[in-house]
């Protein structure tokens, strides 16, 4: 009987151990002041670099911006200073109309002191091959003399003539004709990256 009083006291035993009362819940750790001020440097670090983020992508939108309105502007400075002039019929002398043209070229060539730059003259197909040669070297020049009172140094325009022999338009009308009586302007020296005139 004594065995099986042991094995009923052991029994009891491993009952009383297992379907005990449960352990009493661990209350939740209360905030402190180090624990609210280290959530606080850690919000402020994340919005800090948040705000750096947001300004490095505003400057670099800045200066894309800025790119891109020089590359307007370098592209529109080059345009007015290819842009061509023409002459009336076996004539040399500049028009009206094209005043304003050459007082743009003017400006840009004073904005960018390393620039230089060649007219070629130009001739319909009417005339001899010298006489229109002569007549385009007198159209380039006639630019050239003009640049040159606008405070151009003249050895920054280099001029030459091609006579009749670059056509613009070969159709031989009258429009045609007047298509071919020009003068073409190329940038020799100076052209990357040109300064727009103030």
């Amino acid at each position: 009987m004594r065995a099986h009083a042991l094995v009923a006291l052991a029994a009891a035993a491993s009952i009383a151990a297992c379907g005990g009362k449960p352990e009493p819940e661990q209350p939740a750790p209360v905030a402190t002041t180090a624990n609210a001020d280290s959530a606080a440097r850690a919000a402020r670090a994340r919005q800090d670099s948040i705000d750096a983020e947001n300004r490095r992508r505003a400057d670099e939108e800045a200066r894309r911006r800025a790119a891109a309105d020089s590359a307007g502007r370098s592209s529109q400075v080059m345009a007015d200073l290819k842009a061509m002039i023409n002459f009336d019929y076996n004539e040399a002398a500049i028009r009206g109309t094209d005043q304003a043209n050459l007082d743009r070229k003017a400006a840009i060539m004073q904005a960018n002191p390393g620039l230089r730059i060649r007219i070629s003259g130009h001739a319909d197909e009417r005339g001899s091959d010298e006489y229109n040669l002569a007549l385009g070297n007198r159209r380039a020049a006639a630019a050239q003399r003009y640049l040159q009172n606008k405070g151009i140094d003249a050895s920054r325009v280099d001029v030459i003539s091609y006579g009749e022999e670059r056509p613009l338009d070969t159709a031989g009308t009258e429009e045609a004709f007047a298509r071919n009586r020009r003068d073409e302007f190329d940038v020799t020296a100076g052209g990357d990256n040109l300064a727009a005139p103030q």
